[in-house]
């Protein structure tokens, strides 16, 4: 029987695991870039845990390895995220986008500044998703998979142009990036975007509420939980509110290397 816990448990530890992840990663990527080396391969030691959990709770339909799935899922995802804010891994193109450049030039130049990383985090997905249809978890790899398609979104948003570009956690060797992104105004495609995650958000909470295994409810119910974060930051992109300040405790470090 599936419990009101396995329901709404879930959504606070989704809410805290961003919260803090985000955060983290925020503050290892602000500090001095003599300490990236380390931050990689500490990245790296954490994406071969998350690997670990998701292998270790492949075959097992309790409720805790659910979780241990997501979280080994985030833990291979912030090793992504930490190789490209650190610019281990970006893209073949480092340098701004030309004031004249318009339409396909200006868009395989934005492509080519993130084909590393893109490719990079195309073949996890694969190799998850494929190791996920053998398991009876598959969780870790569905978390995955849904974080590269909100953030592919939120990237393509950006380049089209969204009225609240909150960069602030953009690190400065990557501040380059800022002259692809596109006019400060509200486009149709951050609004579909919004409703489509929304939309699939809904989805995920229709099946945990018909969910007849507890497991099933909590992996549903985690999934629920992201893409409703995912709609979060999708709606920060359109209101005048710089998300940012939610982790001005990260940016600490930041805020003094530049004072000084």
């Amino acid at each position: 029987m599936v419990t009101a816990e396995s329901l709404f448990l879930p959504f606070a530890v989704v809410t805290v695991l961003w919260f803090v992840s985000t955060g983290l990663v925020a503050m290892i990527n602000h500090r001095l870039r003599q300490s990236f080396g380390r931050a990689v391969i500490i990245a790296g030691v954490c994406a071969s845990l998350g690997l670990a959990l998701l292998v270790l709770t492949s075959h097992s339909t309790s409720v805790w390895a659910a979780y241990a799935s997501f979280v080994g899922g985030l833990l291979i995802w912030s090793w992504h995220e930490i190789s490209f804010l650190t610019g281990a891994v970006a893209g073949s193109h480092r340098d701004v986008c030309p004031p004249d450049a318009k339409g396909w030039q200006r868009f395989s130049m934005a492509t080519m500044a993130l084909i590393h990383h893109e490719i990079a985090l195309a073949m996890t997905a694969a190799l998850l998703l494929s190791l996920g249809t053998m398991t009876s978890n598959p969780t870790g790899a569905y978390t995955f998979a849904l974080l590269l398609i909100f953030r592919l979104s939120s990237k393509l948003n950006i380049y089209w142009g969204v009225p609240n570009m909150s960069d602030e956690l953009l690190p400065l060797h990557l501040s380059y990036l800022k002259s692809y992104f596109g006019p400060k105004r509200l486009q149709p495609m951050l609004v579909l975007s919004t409703v489509a995650i929304i939309g699939l958000g809904g989805y995920f909470a229709n099946a945990a509420i018909k969910a007849v295994q507890p497991n099933e409810a909590v992996q549903a119910s985690l999934l629920c939980c992201l893409c409703m974060l995912a709609a979060l930051e999708h709606l920060f992109l359109a209101i005048p509110f710089r998300d940012s300040a939610l982790w001005n405790w990260a940016l600490e470090a930041k805020n003094k290397k530049t004072q000084v």
